[in-house]
């Protein structure tokens, strides 16, 4: 056992020996990450103190759970989580097959200037800032100049105020989404069945397969790895619904809805100046997320043979 173990290092170091230049490389990210990444959570500390700026991290008093159970204990809590699933499972619902209905479409395309245009016409929005795309919202659906409820006023729907109707919240949110980065997420799958064997196509064809049969047997079993894969890094963060995004479409009018764990973290630490329990928030929104992940990752472990790790 200690002679596998002594053998596996020496290897090792004679793969390092070899590739030093791709190792060397790599160290500026690793210092980028190392600085960013993992520094950082040493601020984690502040959810378990009461932090003053004066006093410092560690010249702060102990708090234990406090904040914790603050949290918990406060009406937002179930507000919050609820607002926060609500639009993150929707949007997880909505947005994630529709990438792989393009990219099977795309495939099925074989007008090479047709299929060029209508890529770059579904990955443009995707390059629309966030800052940008909620001024193109809050003026579409504008009640008094809006073109979507002149539109629909025109075939007798009568829309009112959607940006402050609360329930329309998470479908104004999820589809506008869905129309910004549904073409771009599209890639992923578009490059996995670029890899596929055309002799497979062609095998198919002898045996009398039609579009719709080739797309069944040969290319949704080609994306099943990489969708789970995607499906795994979605999970976990489920929990964190795009900060800029909500809050830029946030009002008085649909907060009932719009409220999430961000925006709520941002407001209480940013502008109530509550740092302690802010971080205890996202502290506990984070280890959610990552218990999320370490589940959905061993489901799809047992269920298949892809996984994160």
């Amino acid at each position: 056992m200690a002679l596998m173990k002594r053998q596996s290092r020496n290897l090792t170091w004679i793969r390092i020996k070899r590739n030093w230049g791709l190792y060397l490389l790599m160290v500026p990210a690793i210092i980028i990450f190392i600085c960013f990444t993992y520094l950082p959570m040493y601020g984690v500390i502040i959810a378990f103190k009461n932090f003053k700026p004066a006093q410092g991290i560690w010249g702060s008093s102990w708090a234990g759970l406090k904040y914790f159970e603050r949290y918990f204990s406060s009406y937002m809590f179930s507000n919050t989580i609820r607002n926060t699933l609500v639009i993150s499972i929707y949007t997880i619902a909505v947005t994630f097959p529709l990438p792989i209905f393009l990219a099977l479409m795309c495939n099925q395309m074989y007008a090479r200037r047709f299929k060029k245009f209508f890529q770059v016409s579904t990955y443009l929005p995707h390059f629309i800032s966030t800052v940008v795309m909620c001024g193109m919202i809050i003026l579409f659906l504008s009640p008094s100049s809006g073109v979507i409820p002149k539109l629909c006023s025109m075939v007798g729907i009568r829309t009112g105020d959607l940006m402050g109707n609360a329930n329309a919240f998470s479908s104004i949110y999820v589809w506008t989404e869905a129309w910004q980065h549904v073409g771009w997420d599209s890639i992923m799958y578009i490059a996995a069945l670029s890899a596929v064997d055309p002799q497979l196509y062609e095998a198919a064809v002898v045996d009398g397969a039609n579009k719709w049969q080739k797309m069944r047997y040969i290319d949704i079993p080609m994306l099943i790895p990489t969708a789970v894969t995607l499906f795994i890094l979605r999970s976990g963060s489920v929990m964190s619904v795009g900060f800029e995004k909500v809050y830029l479409l946030q009002n008085d009018l649909n907060i009932a809805s719009s409220e999430i764990i961000s925006t709520y973290v941002y407001k209480m630490g940013l502008q109530s100046n509550q740092y302690s329990y802010s971080a205890a928030i996202g502290l506990f929104n984070n280890v959610v997320n990552f218990v999320l992940l370490l589940t959905v990752n061993q489901i799809a472990r047992r269920m298949g043979d892809t996984s994160l790790f």
